[in-house]
């Protein structure tokens, strides 16, 4: 397939119709961009309806396979859960039309991106990867989240990202790059989430929670900290399942670079031992419209704290 000359007329293809997903789908079906989408979750019962009532009110086709998806995209782009970065390559290569773009999205290390890239640019059929780093939450941003981007076919790219909406930047032309700088920049930014839920959860156990916040204050006098403990406790309980496959990839590029990851792996427990509690309804249904919603971290932490003394 001939690239198109504007890609307002491209198929855009997503793999990955969660959180990210659905609001690129919504950013670009603004434009008019024809797009259609894949979920793994489609093929459940429980967890299809919501994605299907979504696409339809979008005009979002849903393909019946990654393999189909990537047959008719003039850019196909990957935002699964860092443990299928590789898998998804693998079935989308064969398939991918000439020309067409293979925009790696995840959280991978940059191990994991550059077997992504020989799977696609290796497969013979003329796809192209770009390797891509989203830089911060998507949310705020929608597809204006800042993306670095690597690979061959990245400059290539990215103009044609922008005339899109996003808001990309080329950090190289050698795979790994682009990822490497976002898994380290994770270290940081999960370990804290990771950490602040663990302080504040035990100084409201111990009744210290205004002493704790009143001197983080007076040390980082920049930060709300109350705002943004709120913030990272919704985050952690909606996404922890996702964060935890995401920091287990920042434990291997630490592992990959010669260091012993403690913080990454220790982040990565915490972050997955929130995902448990949420599942097992500790904070909510997920169903609920004021799941994971409280503007005060102390409702989530009192519930996370109860839960604790009911197993005692």
């Amino acid at each position: 397939m001939s690239q198109p000359r504007s890609p307002l007329h491209w198929h855009i293809g997503l793999v990955g119709y969660g959180e990210v997903g659905r609001i690129l789908a919504e950013d670009l079906r603004q434009l008019g961009v024809r797009v259609s989408a894949y979920d793994r979750k489609l093929d459940e019962p429980a967890s299809a309806e919501p994605l299907r009532c979504h696409a339809a009110n979008l005009g979002v086709a849903l393909a019946p396979s990654p393999l189909a998806l990537a047959a008719d995209a003039d850019c196909l782009i990957s935002a699964v859960t860092a443990d299928q970065t590789v898998a998804v390559a693998e079935a989308c290569a064969t398939a991918l039309s000439h020309g067409a773009f293979f925009l790696d999205l995840n959280s991978a290390s940059p191990a994991a991106k550059q077997a992504a890239a020989a799977l696609i640019d290796g497969a013979g059929a003329g796809g192209r990867y770009v390797e891509g780093a989203v830089m911060t939450s998507v949310p705020p941003y929608r597809s204006k989240v800042p993306l670095l981007l690597g690979g061959e076919s990245a400059a290539a790219l990215c103009p044609l990202l922008g005339e899109l909406g996003f808001a990309a930047r080329v950090a190289s032309a050698q795979l790994g790059v682009a990822s490497a700088t976002k898994m380290c920049r994770s270290v940081m930014i999960k370990g804290l989430e990771a950490m602040v839920i663990e302080s504040l959860s035990t100084a409201r156990h111990y009744g210290v929670e205004d002493a704790v916040l009143a001197s983080l204050y007076e040390t980082f006098p920049g930060i709300d900290w109350e705002q943004q403990a709120a913030y990272f406790f919704q985050r952690v309980i909606e996404h922890g399942r996702r964060r935890s496959e995401e920091v287990r990839e920042v434990a291997n590029t630490v592992a990959d670079a010669g260091l012993t990851p403690w913080s990454a792996s220790g982040t990565a427990a915490r972050q997955a031992w929130m995902a448990d509690l949420a599942d097992a309804g500790v904070f909510g249904s997920k169903h609920a419209p004021d799941f994971a919603r409280s503007p005060d971290w102390r409702t989530e932490a009192d519930r996370l704290l109860a839960s604790l003394t009911q197993k005692d």
